[in-house]
């Protein structure tokens, strides 16, 4: 196998026993919006279909909640399949980039290769597939649907966001529904325009069934 397969099987290997928000399907779908992005956008597509592999490679709600820690893990994974060290070094520099911090929190802004994965892995977080990952989430971890009286909040700093245990609902506030602004590339940009449309209706949907607003 070449560098990628191995990568991939590696990936694949551990994801598979994920749940389904981020499980291995979510990690191929991101590889394929990634490829996708890629292809219209340009950039090294090699470090491009690593860093999609690896983004949640070591993910604080994966690791027991160890923040910034998938460049170290991928950095190993790399270094033990023989990497050439500059290649290892600029996917490192993106795997601990994409994740979303908060919505106070500025997105770094590094290479064509950082904005294309991490509007990939944004991409796979809105419209149907993102409403089901959330809704997901929150089951998986007790949360509920909705708390009218608990309002959203947009955190200022990565810990907040991280350690925050709010409804689901208040998720599309604090992120879902500020993503289709802070896409990078054109290609997502258009991508993200019916998938945050899907989510605009929904929440207005389920607002209105919450409230028996039959009107």
């Amino acid at each position: 196998m070449n560098l990628l397969e191995e990568v991939k099987s590696i990936v694949e290997d551990k994801f598979r026993r994920e749940s389904a928000d981020h499980d291995w399907y979510h990690i191929e779908r991101v590889l394929k919006l990634a490829e996708y992005i890629q292809s219209k956008e340009g950039g090294n597509l090699l470090i491009v279909q690593l860093a999609a592999l690896l983004h949640d490679i070591s993910d604080h709600k994966l690791n027991g909640g160890i923040k910034n820690d998938c460049g170290r893990v991928s950095r190993e994974i790399l270094s033990r399949l023989k990497a050439d060290e500059q290649l290892i070094d600029q996917v490192c520099d993106i795997v601990d980039k994409v994740s979303f911090k908060g919505a106070g929190v500025n997105d770094v802004i590094a290479s064509l290769e950082l904005d294309i994965v991490r509007d990939a892995d944004r991409l796979d977080a809105i419209g149907a597939i993102g409403i089901a990952r959330a809704f997901h989430y929150g089951g998986k971890n007790d949360r509920s649907f909705y708390e009218p009286d608990l309002g959203p909040l947009l955190h200022t700093d990565f810990d907040s966001y991280s350690s925050d245990k709010s409804h689901t609902l208040n998720h599309f506030y604090e992120k879902l529904l500020l993503i289709k602004d802070r896409l990078r590339t054109e290609t997502a940009k258009t991508i993200g325009v019916d998938r945050h449309r899907l989510m605009e209706g929904f929440v207005s949907n389920f607002l209105k069934e919450w409230n028996v607003n039959l009107g």
